[in-house]
């Protein structure tokens, strides 16, 4: 479940029982980024992944004890260097890992396979909202996504 920072602690708070009811698996930046305060201490019973939160490796000195995931973007991080970076940084803080994405093509998605096959959680939709993708981009069929083709990268 992502609110996109549009709930409040109490929110938050209120909701674990039904969340834990509904089997939600991850609860993605549920406050604003500027509150992330009130997570401090917070222990909640479905893991919480800072988004807007945390864009690089530096910023998971101040990323609350009541987050225990990060989602990893490399639109956020500066490219693929820098997602590699804040996943190992996150691990090694024993804070879990996850890939997201922007609305991109396949061409922004291929880099974040690398980081996808270390990562607990991975959305990377981006390529399935836009009306056209590049020939042998990323692809999904009954649930199952796949990476992009061999050679996607101009025959390499």
């Amino acid at each position: 479940v992502d609110p996109n920072e549009s709930w409040t602690i109490d929110e938050v708070r209120g909701l674990q029982g039904l969340m834990t009811d509904l089997r939600i698996d991850l609860l993605e930046q549920p406050l604003p980024a500027d509150a992330d305060s009130d997570l401090v201490g917070f222990h909640s019973a479905i893991p919480i992944a800072g988004d807007e939160a945390v864009h690089v490796a530096a910023d998971l000195g101040g990323l609350p004890d009541g987050y225990g995931v990060v989602n990893i973007k490399l639109d956020k991080t500066g490219g693929l260097t820098a997602a590699l970076d804040l996943a190992e940084a996150a691990r090694a803080r024993g804070i879990g890992v996850m890939t997201g994405c922007m609305i991109c093509s396949s061409l922004s998605i291929a880099p974040a396979w690398a980081i996808a096959a270390q990562s607990s959680f991975v959305d990377l939709d981006g390529p399935l909202w836009l009306a056209e993708d590049r020939a042998g981009g990323v692809s999904a069929a009954n649930g199952i996504m796949s990476p992009p083709q061999p050679g996607f990268w101009g025959g390499i």
